[in-house]
């Protein structure tokens, strides 16, 4: 998933020392990932991936030459052939550009356009470009023209709450982990939770997680995979009197059948209900806690997936 300009990374990264962010500018044909695709790598490390193979191998190389001589910039136009030892046919364009805390774009900044050629004045194209941005008319992750880069600076993410932290629950916190989800994992008690939670989910204890739902964005995708079909049904209650994105209820089709009763008693109509999808994941790739979470994983990385949720007979 493209993340766009992460600031937020690039600021604790650097505080290593300098580093070089390595970004696909352009991608044409078949490529092992899309533009605006990106990773970083200092003198002794690396984090995320623009495809990996020969491709990610030589990128990276090249960025730790330009760390040794303090280099600030470089593009490269890389054919996908035999030549790297690659058939897919494509062709990509790296950017790398030299970070260091000094000089990273001001956090108020909101598009960040710069040159990565020696140009000094900004092209019509670039100012366009701006203005589309701006205007939301262009809202792709990434803009390369006549040698300028230019990318909004706001992380693209995806609000995710997790009612939870069960053995389900804490296989789908680790498997979105490296993926563009800001995660609430909510449950009722620090003891809950695994002693050690990854830097990409923030917990959340509260005695009565049914009262929490009401401060998720409107644009939350909720996720109720509790140890209580009460509290699950509660949960689901409180989602459907409000916005969200998606709602997913571990659990079976007669679950789901007696929860759309309940439902409809509690006032939610059919229309309302069918938003939501129970039982979750993919039951062909099994039933353990692992298979589920990559099932449920699959599903939010696909809008088409979450929009197009099975819906029971009786609906």
């Amino acid at each position: 998933m493209v993340t766009g300009f992460n600031l937020s990374e690039l600021q604790s990264a650097s505080a290593k020392g300098p580093l070089i962010r390595i970004v696909i500018a352009k991608h044409a044909g078949s490529a092992p990932r899309e533009t605006g695709t990106s990773m970083l790598v200092g003198t002794d490390w690396q984090t995320g991936t623009i495809g990996g193979g020969a491709l990610e191998y030589e990128a990276t190389e090249k960025a730790r030459n330009m760390l040794a001589k303090a280099s600030n910039t470089q593009i490269l136009k890389v054919p996908l052939g035999p030549a790297l030892g690659q058939c897919c046919g494509g062709t990509v364009t790296l950017v790398l550009e030299r970070f260091t805390t000094a000089t990273l774009p001001d956090p108020k900044t909101e598009i960040f356009a710069r040159a990565i050629s020696n140009a000094t004045v900004e092209p019509l194209s670039v100012t366009r470009a701006l203005a589309n941005m701006r205007s939301l008319q262009d809202r792709r992750p990434l803009v390369f023209n006549d040698g300028w880069l230019i990318e909004p600076l706001q992380e693209t993410s995806h609000p995710i709450w997790i009612y939870g932290a069960g053995h389900v629950g804490r296989a789908v916190v680790e498997t979105l982990q490296g993926l563009s989800f800001d995660i609430i994992w909510i449950d009722t008690a620090q003891n809950r939770f695994p002693a050690e939670i990854s830097g990409h989910a923030t917990p959340l204890i509260a005695a009565n997680p049914a009262d929490v739902v009401r401060h998720a964005p409107a644009n939350a995708q909720h996720l109720i995979l509790t140890y209580s079909h009460a509290l699950d049904l509660e949960l689901c209650h409180q989602v459907l009197l409000r916005d969200f994105a998606s709602l997913g209820v571990i659990g079976s089709a007669t679950k789901r059948a007696r929860f759309t009763k309940r439902l409809r008693v509690l006032g939610h109509s059919y229309a309302q209900i069918t938003r939501m999808t129970c039982p979750i994941g993919n039951r062909a790739l099994g039933k353990t806690p692992k298979a589920i979470a990559v099932g449920v994983v699959a599903d939010l990385l696909s809008p088409s997936a979450v929009q197009t949720t099975r819906k029971e007979a009786t609906l």
